[in-house]
Parts: structure tokens; sequence; C-alpha cells
């Protein structure tokens, strides 16, 4: 444990070190530029959109896919393969026990509200165009790739999850409040780092839950009806209005109504096309595990760089698409009314095999079966909306349906982290809702299509919250396993559950500091 914890702490500076020495290497020009032209407004702003593309690209290179799979390896390991080994218990206390799910208070929500809000942020537009997009630069082999990925951040979801519930706290309302901001400041007892995250989550929330989001759904409301996008936009803000004035609650029942309903929809729609066109099913399932250890995408490429190709889209837009590491999930986990972290923690497995291993999985599959994953004239949505129309007319009406729906939760989620976020950096009530109205503020210049240059600015603050996030994992992995230990004694002697878990009346009699 100390070896690795050492290892993981000479890497993040490691990390650091290369992170500035590629600024410097590569971003030298752009910074002469706004030394020597200050003045000039527009070619400032060129260049910061400049450094910023670079520097995504950099961050969301091989170094944070090999420090999400390592870091999520090692929980694995240090967990005992507790997952795996409870693979099938882990669903039977989950979806196999809905009435035990549903229990809230006028301060909670629900455990399954909680996996509702969550898979409401989670299974976003990324689920359809993200898939695409990984099998457009990586090829067929890169869906195997992300299977492999959804397998190792199982552990990982669950995990920042269990932690989120453990350090909880409550707030001036008696609600309970909680996230990575707590358990890496109070847990890791990294104070700095974060805060870092609270402020790189509200940069990427405004960003990717509010104008991305709105604009996926006021260009998908526009292409199916001809909708304008300023009054998609007006829309979108009364729609919003009316579920995020009731706080957590209302999200909470708003996504336990519509997530389910979605999903289903959405996975109904993809099995009936993959039916349609099951005569190239096993052909398809063949080429996603031949394609992995060969490599062959639309753009070509030799044998060995296209291996790498696969492995790079597949591992990256697999952790992008559930979430795992990022942190914004355990927020909205962290409200639940549960009686033990690891309890809602299996939730968190749940989700990402949802998310990963069933919907990107039906969209692979209608993509591959289709056969026009290969022309290279359709990518990201139209790709996927040409691959459900071509054996059912009215499949470019599913996508269309599903992006709309599945963009909207996730904007609805974003803005709960959102303002969890702010609330953690001001401690002020009336910040946390002023956030709210900014931020639907946002949604409406999405809508418009206003700042699309957003999309690399939310990327890049997704990766500098995932670095603290993945390190605070790493080094309160030990006290993950203690409450697996804990949870294992409380299931096998029907020990009696406690729905009070905080910082304050468990966490510090459980973990000394």
């Amino acid at each position: 444990m100390f070896f690795f914890i050492f290892i993981s702490s000479i890497y993040t500076r490691v990390f650091f070190l290369y992170f500035f020495f590629f600024l410097f290497t590569n971003c030298q020009k752009e910074f002469i530029v706004i030394k020597y032209t200050i003045e000039d407004v527009i070619i400032l702003f060129k260049t910061l959109i400049e450094i910023n593309g670079r520097l995504g690209t950099f961050l969301w290179g091989y170094p944070m896919i090999v420090t999400l799979f390592l870091g999520g390896l090692y929980l694995i390991f240090r967990s005992r393969f507790w997952v795996y080994r409870n693979f099938f218990y882990i669903f039977s206390q989950t979806f196999g026990k809905p009435s035990a799910n549903n229990g809230s208070t006028d301060t909670s929500i629900s455990p399954f509200q909680a996996v509702s809000t969550a898979l409401a942020g989670t299974i976003g537009a990324g689920s359809i165009i993200g898939v695409s997009t990984a099998i457009e630069f990586g090829g067929p082999g890169s869906i195997f790739w992300m299977w492999m990925a959804a397998l190792v951040c199982m552990t990982t979801k669950m995990c920042e999850v269990s932690l989120a519930v453990a350090t909880r706290e409550i707030d001036g309302e008696g609600k309970f409040v909680g996230g990575p901001m707590y358990y890496i400041s109070k847990g890791a007892k990294k104070p700095i780092l974060a805060k870092l995250f609270a402020f790189f989550s509200v940069i990427a929330i405004l960003g990717t839950g509010g104008l991305v989001q709105a604009n996926s759904i006021s260009e998908s409301i526009n292409d199916m009806c001809g909708l304008s996008l300023r009054t998609s936009g007006i829309l979108i803000v009364v729609l919003m209005l009316m579920v995020l004035v009731g706080g957590i609650k209302r999200i909470g029942a708003f996504a336990e109504k519509i997530v389910p309903f979605m999903a289903l929809f959405y996975v109904a729609g993809s099995i009936l096309i993959i039916f349609l066109q099951r005569k190239y099913l096993l052909d398809a399932l063949y080429l996603i595990v031949s394609d992995a250890f060969s490599g062959k995408s639309m753009l070509g490429g030799a044998c060995g760089s296209g291996v790498l190709m696969s492995i790079r889209w597949g591992l990256a837009r697999g952790i992008f698409s559930n979430e795992a590491g990022l942190g914004t999930a355990p927020m909205a986990h962290a409200s639940s009314h549960t009686d033990h972290p690891i309890r809602q923690g299996m939730w968190g497995a749940v989700e990402v095999f949802v998310s990963s291993l069933v919907i990107c999985t039906m969209t692979a599959l209608v993509i591959i079966t289709s056969g026009l994953w290969t022309d290279p004239n359709l990518s990201g949505a139209s790709l996927t909306a040409a691959a459900f129309s071509k054996s059912l007319p009215m499949g470019r009406f599913i996508v269309s349906i599903s992006l709309i729906l599945f963009a909207f939760t996730t904007a609805v989620s974003w803005c709960y982290y959102g303002q969890r976020s702010v609330f953690y950096l001001s401690k002020s009530d009336k910040a946390s809702s002023l956030f709210k109205y900014v931020y639907i503020g946002f949604c409406y210049l999405g809508a418009i299509g206003g700042l699309k240059f957003a999309w690399n600015v939310a990327d890049t603050a997704n990766a500098l919250m995932v670095i603290p996030n993945v390190v605070a994992l790493i080094l309160m992995a030990k006290s993950f396993y203690k409450l697996l230990r804990d949870f294992d004694y409380y299931k096998d002697t029907n020990k009696k559950g406690d729905y009070t878990w905080t910082y304050d009346n468990k966490w510090k009699s459980y973990f000394k500091d």
C-alpha cells in the first residue's frame, strides 16, 4: 500500500512537471503572441483557444488514460476483487430489490432517485455520439476496449460513491451534502486539491452540462420538427426552471421517472434494429474482438498504430461515458437515504454497467451491423442516425428523441453538481442558488449556438477534475477496503443499518485521524 502511494505521489509530480514542460515547448509561440499583442483582443482570444486545445489534447492523451486505468486496477486489487466476487449480489440488492431502494425523507432522496439522478448525468449525448466517434477513429475494436474500461471502472465508481456517502455532511437545511470535495479534503487530507476539484468542476459543468447539452437539444429539435434555435432555447429554459426550482428532491423525483423510460426506449429501439440486421450480428461481435488486436478504423493506419488507436479511443470514450473517476455522480449519491456507504456504492457499479455495457453497446452494434461505419462521409451523430435509419425509416427519430432526453436529463443533473461545487467554495446558499440561474443562462446561449468552443474548455476542465479525484481514491483505498469489510460483516450478521452516515458521526470513529 505504502509503496503504491509513494509511486502514485512520484507519478503525480512527474505528471505536473511534464505538464508544464509541455506548455513551455508546445505553447511558447502562443505566449509570445500574448506578450506582444495584448491589446488585440481577437488575437488574444484565438491564442487562448489554441492553448486550451493543445492542453486538452495532452491531458486526454495516453497519460490520463494510463492514470485512470492503472488507478482502477489498483483499486480492484486493493479491494480483493470485491465487485466481481459479489457481481450477482450487487444486482440482487439494487435492481432486484426495488421496494428496498425507494425510501426517502424530507431532507434526503431514495437510493433509486440518487442513482437515477446520477444516471441522468451519465447517459448523455456521449452515449450516442461518443460511441460513433470511437468507432470512427479507433475502429470496431475500440468497443472491446470500452468494455474493458467498464469492467475496470465498476470498482472505481463504487469506491468514489461509497466514500462520498461516508464523508458527507449535513447542511444548514438538514440535507446531506457530499462528493469528492469532501473526501479529498477530510478523508485524504488534501484541502487544496479539494478546492481545485470544485473550481474546475464549475467550469466543466457550465460547458459540458450547460452549453453543449443545450446545443444538442436545440439542434435535435430543429432537425426533427424545424423549431428555431431561439424558440428551443426558451423552451429549454422554462423546462429547466420547472425542474430545478424544487432542488434535489424534485430533481430526484424527475429523474426516477424519466431515466428508466428513456433508457428502455433507446434500448428497445436498438434491439429492434439489431434484430432486423441480425444476420450481421455474429460478424459484428467477431469484428469487435478481432479488430481490438489488429486495429482498423476509417482513417486507416499501420497495424501497430491501429491497435494503439483502438485502445486509446476505446478507453477514453469508455471512461468518459460512465464518468468513473470524474467525481460528478458521487455528489448525487451523497444525498441518498441509505443504511451503509457500500450499499449506495453498489449502485455506482451498476451505473457503469448500464451506461457502458448496455447503452453504449447497443449504439455500437447498430452502427457496426449497418456497415456504414466505413463510410468516410459519415461521423458523429450523422453516422448514428444513418445507422438507425438504414433498416428502420423512423430510426432517425429514435436517435433525435433519445438525444433530446439524454441531453436534457444530463443538463438537469449537472446543474445540481455545479450548485454543490459552488456551495463548497463559497459556503453560501445564496451563491449556490445564483449559480442555478447563471447555469440556465448558459443553457440558453448553448441552445442558440453560442460559445461552441466551450466543449474544448470543458474537456480540459474535466481532465483537471480527474487528477485530484483519482489521487484521492488511491490514497483512500485502505479506507474503502475497511468499509467493504464492515459491510461484509453487516450483511453476514444481519446487523441493523444506520441511516445517519456522515463524516462527523461515523467516519471519525471508524477511521482515526
